[in-house]
């Protein structure tokens, strides 16, 4: 059974760090393109980073430089490392996977099949 869970949301002030981690059953992290999305209250979802299987990765322009995606395979663990958040970047963040290939294109995420069920992340100013 497939199943992805998300931990590690919380609050923070504006410049701290936090770091969701995406626990997968069910499949091998670092088989399939996988990414982290984020929806914000009366906004569209957002694609904020994609890692491929073979470990490519691909960042929203609004977090280069202050997000990094990662995964160990050994633990089947996804991560989003969040560093110098923003208020802007309060929202939920949801981590996903596309099972029918290891190639990513970009932050598209129309082909992914499973989802997990969200961890709030709130950045006060």
């Amino acid at each position: 059974q497939v199943q992805l869970v998300e931990s590690g949301g919380g609050s923070v002030q504006a410049g701290g760090s936090l770091r969701l981690s995406c626990a997968i059953s069910g499949f091998p992290v670092g088989v399939y393109c996988m990414a982290w999305v984020r929806q914000a209250p009366g906004k569209q979802r957002e694609g904020v980073a994609s890692i491929s299987g073979l470990g490519g990765t691909v960042f929203a322009d609004s977090v280069k430089g202050r997000f990094t995606i990662s995964k160990d395979n050994a633990k089947n663990i996804m991560y989003l490392q969040m560093n110098s958040l923003k208020p802007e970047d309060t929202a939920m963040y949801y981590c996903g996977v596309n099972r029918a290939t290891g190639y990513c294109t970009g932050l598209t995420t129309s082909g992914f099949s499973d989802w997990g069920q969200g961890t709030q992340v709130t950045v006060s100013s």
